[in-house]
């Protein structure tokens, strides 16, 4: 039984394993149920990545508008 860590099934899962690796993880795949789980969460984990957003924090935003308000105020009164 081979050993396989995260980092080769990571590999595995996006392809970017080597055929060798490959052929290996596929066969091992079908005997080793515990190797199956391992794979099932990291692609769980990446499906949960794919959707990740990214939005600017609550205080930045408000100091923007900040400053808009102030520069607008100061045009007004030239």
């Amino acid at each position: 039984m081979t050993l396989f860590t995260p980092e080769d099934l990571l590999l595995y899962l996006y392809k970017e394993s080597s055929p060798e690796l490959t052929v290996a993880i596929e066969t091992a795949l079908k005997e080793d149920w515990m190797l199956r789980e391992k794979l099932q969460v990291l692609q769980s984990s990446a499906e949960g990545l794919d959707k990740v957003t990214v939005s600017p924090r609550t205080e930045l935003i408000l100091k923007i508008m900040n400053y808009a308000r102030e520069t607008a105020t100061e045009s007004v009164q030239h």
